[in-house]
């Protein structure tokens, strides 16, 4: 793969499809590519891309009815608009990109981002291949641009109907999981067996961290990384329950944490960079996203019950995962700790983590970029111009590239 050179195009709408754009980048800058991350909300005009962002966070954790609303009408109906002001702005802003000749592949991985990839390969604006990397579990139509190439999703069962869509074909891929995450040992009892003195050690240094107890039964609630969906209702029924403490991931929202804490029905944590450390500690995941927080769980072996998804895209991706028998859907909270309780045996807990971790055989997204592409007619590398958006060289090697945000 040496010398090829992929353009990344994410955005920061919390911070599933960064994480996704910073991993990937850091896979192909390994096999020794050349790999960059642009935002295409920064490409908007007019500061356009901040207000979107700014609307959206304010839909989905104020409006959640608005945003499921636009949903059903843009992004599900047959009818909606084939294109959106939003893809013209977006197409015209990246075909100016400079330095946009050198790419051998652009990779989006945000729906916007494939609509306005797609529309330049369809008027003959970008030379080089288009591969839409999917990051969610269910696909809705803004992904479906056929003026892409081709598609990578993660849910295999998702391929054959991108292709009726689109025309064009659709590859499974494995989920793009930073290698923390990848549970060396087996994960198929209910957990609460140390199989060796060093992850027993391991556990108990994460409890000791987050103020657990060292019998409580660790349940994670992941609300993102903007701290959103009805986190704090899931965390008094489990600590109500009395067979599980419920730990609440409520990433950025310090308002969320100051409230859990008050209610003092667990831990309650920011920010954080040991959420491998704390998947190893715990007894499972509840989730309302299903995004890339749950992917990171079913790399480590730790199964996950879905429960109050947020609205629109949230809640396709939560049913596409329960079809899929990789997680299970909690509708109410009786369900929910009825689900949780059915991981105890563990015969029922390896069969998910078995269904989850499947998910991983199909190739790695990596493989199936640039060593697949013949090599481009005409003089591709040429050097950038003086206005080429910077980049960090990557540590240790000869390769370059922009790094994405945060991973959650």
């Amino acid at each position: 793969m040496s010398g090829r050179r992929v353009l990344i195009v994410s955005a920061g709408m919390g911070a599933g499809h960064d994480g996704v754009a910073a991993e990937l980048a850091r896979r192909l800058v390994a096999d020794g590519a050349e790999a960059e991350i642009v935002d295409v909300l920064q490409l908007l005009p007019l500061g356009l891309g901040t207000l979107l962002r700014r609307w959206y966070h304010w839909m989905i954790t104020r409006a959640s009815w608005l945003y499921d609303v636009i949903y059903q009408v843009f992004f599900i109906a047959k009818r909606a608009p084939s294109a959106s002001p939003l893809t013209v702005l977006a197409a015209a802003r990246l075909g100016r990109l400079p330095g946009l000749h050198r790419y051998d592949e652009v990779v989006p991985t945000f729906h916007l981002a494939a609509q306005a990839t797609g529309r330049l390969r369809e008027r003959g604006r970008l030379r080089a291949r288009s591969t839409v990397l999917v990051t969610d579990f269910a696909v809705h139509r803004m992904w479906l641009h056929p003026g892409n190439d081709r598609h990578l999703c993660p849910n295999p069962a998702m391929t054959g109907r991108i292709t009726a869509a689109t025309g064009r074909p659709a590859v499974p891929c494995a989920p793009v999981v930073r290698p923390a995450f990848t549970s060396p040992v087996s994960r198929a009892d209910d957990g609460a067996e140390d199989r060796t003195d060093d992850r027993a050690d391991g556990r108990a240094a994460v409890r000791a961290r987050i103020g657990a107890r060292p019998g409580d039964r660790l349940v994670l609630i992941s609300a993102g990384s903007w701290g959103v969906g009805p986190v704090a209702r899931a965390a008094r029924i489990l600590a109500r329950s009395g067979r599980y403490t419920p730990v609440v991931l409520c990433g950025r929202n310090a308002d969320l944490r100051r409230r859990l804490q008050a209610a003092g029905d667990g831990p309650a944590l920011g920010w954080r960079d040991d959420v491998p450390a704390l998947m190893e500690a715990a007894y499972a995941l509840v989730d309302n996203g299903a995004g890339l927080t749950c992917e990171e769980a079913f790399a480590a072996g730790l199964p996950v019950v879905s429960y109050r998804p947020i609205a629109g895209h949230g809640r396709d991706g939560v049913r596409a995962m329960a079809r899929a028998g990789v997680t299970v859907h909690a509708r109410r909270g009786a369900d929910l700790l009825r689900a949780l309780d059915r991981l105890g045996d563990a015969t029922h807990r390896a069969r998910q983590v078995a269904r989850a971790s499947a998910l991983f055989a199909s190739p790695p997204a990596e493989s199936l970029l640039v060593p697949l592409v013949e090599p481009l007619p005409g003089p591709l590398l040429r050097p950038a111009p003086a206005s080429a958006p910077a980049r960090a060289r990557a540590p240790g090697s000869e390769a370059t590239w922009t790094a994405g945000s945060s991973r959650r």
